[in-house]
C-alpha cells in the first residue's frame, strides 16, 4: 500500500427536490430564481469523494483536496453539510456553476486550480469526480481536466477501484447489460469518472465539521473569481419537458389486448 493524493472535482447543483424553471437570458439561459434555489453537492461527485475518503482511509498518509467551482457564499453553505461527511481541503474557485457553461472553459479552470496544488505530486495524483452531472451533464468535463493535466488513463462510470497488493489499481467499469469491464493500471496518474460506488453516505460527524470549516472559511475568502460562460454557443429556446399523461381505466381486458394497445401508444 501507499499514499495517494486524490483531487474530487465536485460542486453544488440545484437540490433536485426543488422546481426548475429554464429562463431564456440576454446573454445565456439561467434557471429562475437560481441564486434562491437550494443546493447540493452534486450526487455524483459525492460518490467520488466518499470513495475517496475510503480509499485515503485505507492507505496511511494519502490526502483529499475537494476542488469546487461555484458561486462564493452559495459554496460556503453548501461546505457546512459536506464537512461533516469526509474530511477534505478545500480548492475553491469563485464562478458560475450554471448547467449553462462550456465544460471546455470549466475544465480549463478546474485543470488550473488543480496545478496550483502546493507539492502535487502526479505520481501520487488520482484525479476523481463524477462519470455524469447533475447540471453540466456533458459527459466530456472529466476527461477534458485529465487531459489538460496530462493524465492519459481515463477510467469511465466507474463502480469499484481496488488497490492491489503489487500497488497495481484494478477498476470496475460499467458496460452494458449490466455487466462490468474490468482493467488494471500499473500506477498513478489515474483519472477516474465514478457512477455510483459502492458505499453508503457517511453519517454526520459534527467534530469533523468544525475541524474541515477552519480551513474552509479562509479558502472561500481567497478564492479566485473566475468567468464561465459557454462562448460560442446559441442556444434558440430552453424550456421544461413536456408532460403527458393519458389515463383510461378500464375491466376485464385481456392481457394481449393491453400490451397491444401499450405497444401502438408508444409507436405513436
Amino acid at each position: 500500500m501507499s499514499d495517494f493524493q486524490i483531487v474530487v472535482c465536485g460542486s453544488l447543483v440545484p437540490d433536485p427536490l426543488q422546481t426548475l424553471e429554464p429562463l431564456s437570458g440576454a446573454t445565456a439561459p439561467s434557471l429562475k430564481n437560481e441564486m434562491m434555489l437550494p443546493t447540493i453537492l452534486d450526487p455524483w461527485a459525492a460518490h467520488a469523494l466518499y470513495e475517496a475518503a475510503n480509499l485515503a482511509k485505507k492507505n496511511q498518509g494519502s490526502k483529499i483536496y475537494l476542488v469546487s467551482l461555484g458561486p462564493k457564499g452559495k459554496l460556503q453553505q453548501l461546505m457546512m453539510s459536506v464537512a461533516q461527511k469526509v474530511g477534505f481541503e478545500l480548492i475553491a474557485i469563485d464562478g458560475s456553476a450554471s448547467g449553462f457553461t462550456e465544460p471546455y472553459e470549466v475544465s480549463e479552470v478546474l485543470a488550473s486550480a488543480i496545478k496550483s496544488i502546493p507539492n502535487l505530486d502526479m505520481s501520487k495524483l488520482l484525479l476523481f469526480g463524477g462519470c455524469s452531472s447533475a447540471s453540466r451533464d456533458a459527459g466530456v468535463t472529466m476527461q477534458l481536466v485529465a487531459e489538460r493535466l496530462g493524465i492519459s488513463d481515463f477510467f469511465l462510470g466507474v463502480d469499484e477501484l481496488i488497490i492491489e497488493q503489487d500497488g497495481k489499481l484494478t477498476f470496475k467499469e460499467r458496460v452494458e447489460a449490466g455487466q462490468y469491464l474490468v482493467s488494471t493500471c500499473s500506477a498513478p496518474p489515474v483519472a477516474v469518472g465514478w457512477s455510483t460506488g459502492t458505499l453508503p453516505v457517511p453519517p454526520n460527524n459534527p467534530q469533523l465539521g468544525m475541524m474541515n470549516m477552519r480551513g474552509v472559511l479562509p479558502a472561500l475568502q481567497k478564492a479566485k473569481s473566475v468567468k464561465v460562460s459557454a462562448e460560442g454557443v446559441a442556444y434558440s429556446k430552453v424550456e421544461q419537458p413536456s408532460q403527458r399523461r393519458d389515463t383510461r381505466i378500464v375491466k376485464d381486458t385481456p392481457v394481449e389486448t393491453i400490451v397491444q394497445e401499450l405497444v401502438e401508444w408508444l409507436r405513436s
